[in-house]
């Protein structure tokens, strides 16, 4: 009996190993990745897998970099580049020169207004551009009766421009007027805007627990228009020496960022510390020194081999 009940327990581990023996291999990007049991170590790619996951790398530098404060706001108008057009006498508008849209001069003819006086004929008023800009809104037709208290016209100056941003009551302390700020307008989001802060309000929106700051930029082209979205980069400080990578490289996962970094046809996880960080690149404080190569695309493949806890084996 204990002869039949060996023999039945050395079949079920046969049994077993075999079973064991014939479980596929899972495969990434063509080659087997080898399951570990112990801690995650680096891995291993051939060159055939390097090109099949378009593998990139970038080294670590030493470049300008600068800690920004990235703020919401939206484009205003100068007040003190701005005129409404009125006429001092009643009477009606006999002629308009100028429509909405129009670019106008200093002293440039907009409308004639003939008096209401008695006269043959009645007395009129050419009425004349008080500043140079852009017809931003035409209140009158011709036939029109007008008097002192029409505005026939306003005028807007846009070769300068303010972004009013709102600054969260955490982040007041960090700025204050003359810092730069870099601009981007949702309509045009290639296109970089840079301005000087030119003011902070002294009074904090208790409703939004914000304060405006006004950022003074130069729109010589009036692409910037009243109402625009703009997302404002202000500069707090910057570093003409730090040491970057391009923010591609930069895995987040579980509360943890890192990197790959190649060491010959090995490719280790990295854990880094980011300090300054802008558009194209972020600043390491911890973790790499300069020239260390960094995988900026293929790291997510290479994220989800490392994650077996073992390494890609190398094709023949």
């Amino acid at each position: 009996m204990r002869n039949v009940l060996k023999g039945r327990l050395l079949g079920l581990l046969l049994a077993l190993f075999a079973a064991l023996g014939a479980m596929p291999s899972a495969f990434a990007h063509g080659g087997a990745i080898e399951v570990g049991t112990g801690a995650r170590g680096p891995v291993l790619l051939s060159t055939a897998q390097q090109q099949a996951i378009a593998l990139q790398l970038a080294p670590a530098r030493l470049r300008p970099l600068s800690a920004e404060l990235n703020l919401n706001g939206e484009v205003r108008l100068l007040p003190d580049r701005q005129a409404d057009v009125s006429t001092r006498i009643n009477g009606q508008v006999k002629a308009l020169y100028a429509n909405l849209g129009d670019r106008v001069r200093l002293g440039q003819r907009l409308a004639l207004v003939q008096s209401r006086l008695v006269g043959d004929p009645p007395p009129s008023v050419t009425i004349t551009a008080p500043r140079s800009g852009v017809i931003d809104a035409r209140n009158v037709v011709i036939g029109q009766a007008v008097d002192p208290s029409t505005v026939l016209f306003h005028i807007s100056d846009r070769s300068q421009v303010f972004v009013v941003a709102r600054v969260y009551e955490d982040d007041i302390g960090k700025i204050r007027p003359g810092q730069e700020a870099r601009v981007r307008a949702l309509g045009y989001p290639e296109r970089v805007f840079t301005g000087r802060i030119s003011l902070v309000d002294p009074d904090l929106d208790p409703s939004s627990r914000t304060v405006k700051a006004w950022i003074r930029l130069a729109n010589p082209q009036g692409l910037l228009k009243p109402g625009m979205f703009a997302r404002a980069a202000v500069i707090l400080r910057r570093n003409e020496a730090a040491l970057t990578i391009p923010n591609s490289a930069v895995i987040e996962a579980n509360g943890e960022k890192f990197v790959f970094v190649r060491e010959g046809n090995k490719y280790h996880r990295v854990e880094i510390g980011i300090g300054a960080k802008d558009d194209e690149y972020s600043e390491i404080t911890d973790g790499l020194v300069p020239g260390d190569e960094v995988v900026t695309q293929g790291n997510r493949e290479i994220y989800t081999m490392w994650l077996t806890g073992g390494q890609m084996k190398a094709e023949e």
